[in-house]
């Protein structure tokens, strides 16, 4: 146990301003009743717990001094058997470990998949518009293009005997040859 507080006073932050003394700290998560029994010199005898109940709607607005006083309420009863705890005390225990505060805290708020949404469909419209704009004002296709210089294009190539083993002028090709344009 005497080794259990010296690492944890050892890994705590020299410049930290909300050190507890005396209290060892740890997660909440990982709370039994084998841990050390916390003891604190200034703990909730200067001023009342916070209530549990309804602790999601009153987080946020606690001070970090009154989120610490939760944390160590919460540690003290967690020492003792999980299933004498009250449903408030089991809630308040998961919400402030696991809760969406802090580093859980959504990174988008609700109806920004509509907007997201609207603003993706709203980029490709301009896109779809910008395309067709600068289609109209585009130069014709060039006359290699057209359907009656492919067509002779291939005339040429059955003269000339080009790819006479796999291509156009092989026995049995069944392809369009050059013919690309409808």
């Amino acid at each position: 146990m005497q080794a259990l507080r010296l690492a944890r006073s050892a890994a705590r932050p020299l410049g930290s301003a909300h050190i507890v003394s005396g209290a060892a700290r740890r997660c909440l998560a990982t709370a039994t009743a084998n841990h050390v029994e916390v003891v604190s010199s200034n703990s909730s005898a200067s001023a009342a717990p916070v209530p549990l109940s309804n602790i999601e709607a009153l987080w946020e607005k606690l001070n970090a001094e009154e989120k610490q006083k939760v944390h160590e309420q919460l540690e003290t009863l967690q020492q003792k058997d999980w299933k004498e705890l009250s449903l408030e005390e089991k809630k308040a225990a998961y919400y402030v470990a696991f809760g969406p505060h802090g580093p859980r805290t959504p990174t988008s708020k609700p109806g920004d998949n509509l907007k997201i949404f609207g603003a993706t469909i709203a980029l490709v419209g301009v896109a779809g518009v910008l395309f067709f704009s600068l289609k109209q004002f585009a130069a014709p296709p060039p006359k290699t293009m057209s359907k009656e210089w492919q067509e002779a294009s291939n005339e040429r190539a059955l003269e000339m005997k080009l790819d006479p083993i796999t291509g156009i002028s092989s026995e049995g090709y069944k392809g369009k040859g050059f013919v690309q344009s409808k």
